[in-house]
């Protein structure tokens, strides 16, 4: 089996997160490492809080507490809300951690002995209103591509092109809003892509021909306009220090590393932070430094962290000359909207993921957002569509099957499976569609291809439906009781089968259904194709509960409460 190393994008520290940002990284990784996992692959699933430059500073000045202090509160914060979800991390880090620090840290000294990091005087935006520099994210003003006007002055969040803060018309600062600004010289390093840009176009030549379109074309887009060398240091009070002993004059004037040079090195900090916590037992380098073939490593975020994770971090990896295990397959999302409009942390617009938690299980939230997930384009989130998509596939589809199937059991036989006759021409027939249906599901996770993988399941859901509709028990005990019997055992078969297959998708919902049956030594591990076809893994006589109702259905009240909550106007309609 191979070892399946995955990474999401790690979430900002500044507050917590939306939907779309749970749709567009964090979420789908964790189904398809629940997936894996299942399958007896051997995963690590590593994510972090993304802890240094502006945002960080920004919002603890916001918020009034040291940055340190607020870090820390909201590392804690956004990780209590991921367990709600059941994200399955292997281990969630922070980019502040020592580990981060020292391999950073290694990764700028090894790229200057290869000649890959200079030293450069730069003209930088000042503040006299401040008194200080203003790194990007302290500058905002109008995006010179596409005229937002609150574009940052590191990339425009609107259009996602990456600026440097003199590309923006009427800048101002981010502290205190004063637009007299002048620019004067300071000094910086410089990580030297353009010297590294053949080596990166080689090897994204060599990578991504299996990558989706959305990411092989945006790695693709930055290779075309040509790879400038980037500055990776800043004037912050929060970050990776500039290591003194290598730099001691920067080190003296408190320079930091970019954000965007230390985040993903947080990917193989925070493995060292989960290794150091049992070293006998974990080797994080067996994953990150001399990897061995079988190490297959998946990426997954948003189309606007693509051009870093595809560019500018292999750049610095292939930099270093070590052995650094880069990525193999990068699986890019598009954006979930909000009625047409985008979600917005900053604009506090949409559905944020604590407020998600508060209204309804997690279970709800992640079928919905998987099943309608942004991979081919954007998609657009609204109560109407959820509502429908909850009581359509989960209320009535699933829910009610399984409610229904044991509720008539319970009553008609007792609180054991029945036996009834052996499995006829219909039980054959629906072996060998659930198989079917199976296998496509199984090509849908294997391909990453989320919203397929969901309709395969819920046509999984449905054939047992369909087989229930056609035997019909409830009448059929009438004339023919051994008969209802098999249908309801075949019937209770398919809702352990659902409970397995469908553990990526809703955890909490499959492990009510699994442990509505007294099986000994009962776990998720997947169904093989004659496990399928025999639908058997439930013997007759063994024990069974009813669990409480899986899925309540939203009612047209409670759509309007959300509605009222949250608000549903389009905004460009408004």
């Amino acid at each position: 089996m191979a070892r399946h190393l995955i990474t999401s994008a790690l979430p900002y520290i500044n507050g917590i997160k939306h939907l779309g940002n749970m749709v567009g990284s964090m979420l789908p990784a964790d189904v398809y490492a629940r997936y894996l996992r299942q399958r007896d692959h051997e995963v690590l699933y590593i994510c972090a809080t993304d802890e240094h430059g502006t945002p960080a500073e920004l919002a603890a000045k916001e918020a009034g507490v040291p940055v340190d202090a607020f870090c820390a509160e909201q590392h804690d914060a956004q990780k209590a809300i991921y367990d709600g979800f059941e994200l399955a991390f292997d281990y969630f880090g922070r980019s502040s951690s020592a580990q981060n620090r020292e391999i950073t840290q290694h990764f700028a000294r090894r790229l200057k002995e290869n000649g890959f990091i200079e030293e450069r005087a730069i003209r930088q935006v000042f503040s006299i209103a401040d008194d200080r520099f203003l790194p990007d994210r302290y500058i905002v003003g109008t995006c010179p591509h596409c005229g937002y006007d609150k574009a940052r002055g590191d990339q425009c969040e609107n259009c996602t092109r990456v600026l440097d803060p003199t590309d923006l018309i009427n800048p101002r600062s981010a502290i205190s809003g004063s637009s007299e600004l002048e620019v004067r010289e300071t000094k910086h390093l410089f990580l030297l892509q353009s010297k590294l840009a053949g080596e990166v176009e080689a090897w994204i030549d060599a990578t991504s021909a299996e990558w989706p379109q959305l990411a092989s074309s945006i790695a693709r887009k930055w290779l075309s306009e040509g790879l400038h060398d980037r500055a990776i240091t800043r004037d912050l009070d929060w970050g990776v220090p500039v290591p003194a002993d290598t730099w001691p004059e920067l080190a003296a004037e408190g320079k930091v590393f970019y954000v965007w040079f230390d985040a993903p090195v947080e990917y193989i900090g925070a493995t060292k932070e989960w290794s150091d916590q049992d070293p006998a037992n974990r080797d994080w380098k067996s994953w990150w430094y001399e990897a061995d073939d079988t190490v297959r490593y998946t990426e997954f975020m948003a189309k606007d962290n693509v051009p870093f994770h595809t560019v500018m971090f292999p750049a610095t990896q292939l930099g270093t000359r070590e052995p650094w295990k880069k990525v193999d397959y990068v699986k890019a999302f598009n954006w979930l909207n909000y009625y047409g409009g985008k979600f917005s942390t900053s604009q506090k617009r949409g559905v944020f993921t604590d407020a998600a938690l508060d209204l309804l299980p997690a279970d709800y939230w992640r079928y919905f957002l998987i099943a309608n997930a942004p991979e081919s384009d954007d998609t657009s989130f609204s109560w109407e569509h959820f509502t429908a998509t909850v009581n359509k596939d989960l209320a009535d589809t699933l829910g009610n099957f399984v409610n229904r199937v044991l509720s008539f059991s319970r009553k008609r036989f007792g609180d054991a499976v029945p036996a009834g006759k052996p499995a006829g021409e219909a039980e054959a027939r629906l072996g060998e569609q659930i198989a079917g249906l199976l296998a496509e599901y199984e090509g849908h996770m294997e391909t990453l291809q989320f919203r397929k993988a969901a309709a395969a399941l819920r046509a999984l859901w449905s054939a047992g439906n369909s087989y229930l509709e056609e035997k019909a028990p409830w009448l059929e005990i009438k004339s023919d009781e051994e008969g209802a019997a098999l249908s309801l055992r075949t019937a209770m078969n398919l809702i352990h089968l659902y409970a397995v297959v469908s553990e990526p998708f809703i955890p909490a919902s499959s492990r009510a259904m699994r442990e509505a049956f007294a099986l000994t030594d009962d776990t998720a591990r997947w169904v093989t194709a004659e496990e399928a076809k025999a639908l058997a893994s439930v013997p007759a006589g063994t024990a069974f509960t009813v669990p409480p109702v899986l899925f309540a259905k939203i009612s047209d009240e409670d759509l309007a409460a959300y509605r009222e909550r949250f608000g549903g106007e389009d905004p460009a309609a408004a």
